[in-house]
């Protein structure tokens, strides 16, 4: 079924119907809506216009509401009422300033980064629910474009035109081989020398894969790869049980088992992780990105 209501009826003019038949005056009424006395006849008159019949009575200047007025005056506290609550839920669905706010996060950034920036968000917005949720770099890519987490903590995505990104620090990649190596004593690593050796490392879609995958395109051979993990705990453990060596982040330096070493790169393999807080630039303005943004800036220094 089709509904209709003429384009003259705007909920702007109900609302001003509903100050006026509280005010019953016209210059209060528009003292209150901050427009002009001007502004708000003519908002009654277009209602009348739009309803096709007569909502007041004229004596002398002054507005005298009939029975219709108080009628549509009734039905408009319910529509607007309606209207709000409908606007509040649509943007709770959607993760606009709701209670909580979801943040998707690289599991290598769950020990520094994520701490600092949910204490952060406590400090300024006690009410607000933290929800973490974790995955690659691609995963998170994909659940902030479908809505499933409203800012991820991630490497930068390349060309994502529709994200606003801001940089919260930049990380070098290091070559990580089990304690007592025969790497151990090296003070950079030639990865060109490295054919032979035997690798482990993170599924395709982690930021650190990525760099895996540069930098032995710079030492121009594939890597001989044993096996992959979901998460870069799991791989660091996989290099201390002596499975194989891996490249990672000196970011994990702090939460590495004792028998895996890191050791600097030569500089013609160095690659560099540049994380950022990132999400969509449609939701710009919501309160609880903008808090959370602000956090992000005021912690740049304790994040790397």
């Amino acid at each position: 079924m089709h509904l209709h209501v003429d384009e003259e009826i705007t909920f702007r003019r109900l609302e001003i119907l509903l100050v006026f038949m509280e005010t019953g005056n016209l210059a209060r009424a528009a003292e209150i809506l901050e427009i002009s006395p001007v502004s708000v006849h003519r908002a009654l008159h277009a209602l009348e216009t739009g309803l096709r019949c007569a909502l007041f009575r004229h004596e002398g200047r002054n507005l005298h509401p009939t029975e219709a007025a108080q009628a549509l005056a009734e039905v408009a506290r319910d529509v607007l009422r309606s209207m709000a609550a409908g606007v509040r839920s649509t943007r709770e669905v959607a993760g606009y300033s709701a209670d909580r706010i979801r943040i998707g996060s690289l599991y290598s950034l769950t020990n520094r980064t994520v701490p600092t920036l949910v204490m952060g968000m406590k400090l300024r917005k006690p009410d607000i629910q933290t929800e973490l949720i974790l995955g690659s770099n691609a995963d998170l890519l994909q659940k902030l474009r479908d809505g499933a987490v409203d800012a991820a903590l991630m490497g930068t995505p390349e060309g994502a035109s529709d994200l606003e990104s801001e940089p919260l620090f930049e990380d070098d990649i290091y070559f990580a081989a089990p304690v007592g190596s025969r790497y151990a004593a090296m003070e950079q690593i030639d990865l060109a020398a490295c054919a032979h050796e035997r690798f482990v490392t993170l599924s395709e879609g982690f930021v650190t894969y990525s760099g895996f995958v540069d930098s032995f395109r710079v030492a121009g051979f594939t890597p001989h790869v044993v096996m992959k993990t979901g998460d870069i705990f799991s791989l660091m453990n996989l290099v201390s049980g002596g499975v194989g060596c891996t490249l990672l982040p000196g970011r994990v330096r702090t939460v590495m088992p004792q028998k895996v070493q890191l050791i600097p790169l030569q500089s013609r393999y160095l690659m560099r992780q540049t994380i950022s807080l990132n999400f969509l630039r449609t939701r710009e303005r919501d309160p609880n990105l903008l808090a959370l943004l602000s956090v992000c800036r005021m912690s740049k220094a304790e994040l790397g």
